[in-house]
């Protein structure tokens, strides 16, 4: 098992926090985000971590961890940067977002799942976004228990869909590897304009090639989960960090 953290985003919504070292080295009561990740990582024996970088690669400095520069972060979105590590995407791969932190349990679920592309998903998101309704989420529509809509737009807290949130994690066995580089390989080579919420593929983000896999009738495995965890984008969700991950 390895583990890949896209972290090459500025987080310009977080302010002066990321003014002089990218979003993932925020500091959350004396760790930073990554450093965060890679302890719990580190604690279940995933030990082969590679870390995608861009806005201010030269402040990571961490031991032991590979950086691979996505050199056009600025001009690109997630999938992008995901796919500049498209050479250690085989075997059993973690895919992180590197502004989340989650605990040991959230994790323990995760790894877990035997399906080739699990995603999990907290059902119990609404409280996370009174303070902040507009904010833009990574939303599933569920039916039946299957995933059959994802969106990145800004969300309803009445919607009365079964939903859940995306946590920014996905787990892939040696199948769905392949599966994910393929299909990206084929968009690569002949898609043009706009993909699904992104203005082209360039600009897609994660939940734009989990779409595409669904309408191309792959599977993919929704994990409800249990644990606490937390986004980091903004000055409000960073307080939130701070008090929940003590």
């Amino acid at each position: 098992m390895r583990a890949i953290i896209l972290a090459a985003g500025s987080g310009l919504r977080l302010g002066e926090f990321t003014q002089d070292i990218p979003k993932t080295l925020v500091d959350v009561n004396g760790e930073s985000i990554l450093e965060r990740q890679i302890s719990l990582l580190k604690e279940y024996g995933i030990n082969e971590i590679f870390v995608v970088t861009g806005y201010k690669r030269e402040k990571h400095v961490l031991k032991n961890i590979e950086y691979i520069f996505n050199a056009r972060y600025s001009e690109t979105e997630q999938l992008t940067s995901m796919m500049v590590a498209r050479g250690k995407i085989f075997g059993d791969v973690l895919i992180i977002f590197g502004d989340i932190i989650f605990d040991s349990d959230i994790l323990q679920q995760v790894l877990a799942s035997n399906d080739d592309i699990t995603i999990p998903i907290d059902l119990d998101w609404k409280k996370s976004y009174e303070e902040e309704p507009n904010k833009p989420a990574d939303i599933f529509w569920l039916n039946r228990k299957e995933i059959g809509k994802i969106s990145a737009k800004e969300i309803s807290l009445e919607s009365k869909n079964e939903v859940g949130e995306f946590l920014g994690i996905i787990k892939l066995s040696a199948a769905g590897s392949k599966i994910l580089v393929k299909k990206y390989e084929e968009l690569e080579k002949s898609h043009t304009g706009k993909f699904h919420d992104a203005d082209s593929l360039e600009k897609a983000k994660l939940v734009d090639i989990l779409q595409e896999l669904i309408d191309s009738k792959v599977k993919i495995s929704p994990l409800t989960i249990s644990g606490k965890w937390c986004e980091i984008d903004t000055p409000k969700d960073l307080e939130r960090a701070r008090k929940k991950f003590l």
